[in-house]
């Protein structure tokens, strides 16, 4: 994670052009601070389609290993593909 110093918003006003391609070059988000405090940040877009897929893939994986925890407590068989296909009418 940067430890670079945020950027104020008022700063960041005359100075968007400029964040936008460190943003971009660097790879690292840049933070804009209001009174002192991190409020947003400039990020590349390529690189948050990127965190947002391997957010969504973590959440898979999540309800994966919870489901497998389900199935253990409860003893369950899975549902095998054929019989979910069947039930969806996909066959």
């Amino acid at each position: 994670m940067s430890t670079k110093v945020p950027v104020s918003i008022s700063d960041a006003r005359d100075q968007l052009a400029s964040i936008i391609d460190r943003a971009r070059t660097e790879h690292e988000p840049v933070f804009l601070s209001r009174r002192g405090r991190r409020v947003a940040a400039v990020i590349d877009a390529d690189d948050l389609e990127r965190l947002i897929e391997l957010a969504e893939d973590m959440a898979d994986i999540r309800a994966a290993e919870a489901s497998r925890e389900e199935m253990r407590r409860t003893k369950s068989e899975p549902t095998p593909w054929e019989q979910v296909k069947a039930d969806l009418g996909l066959v």
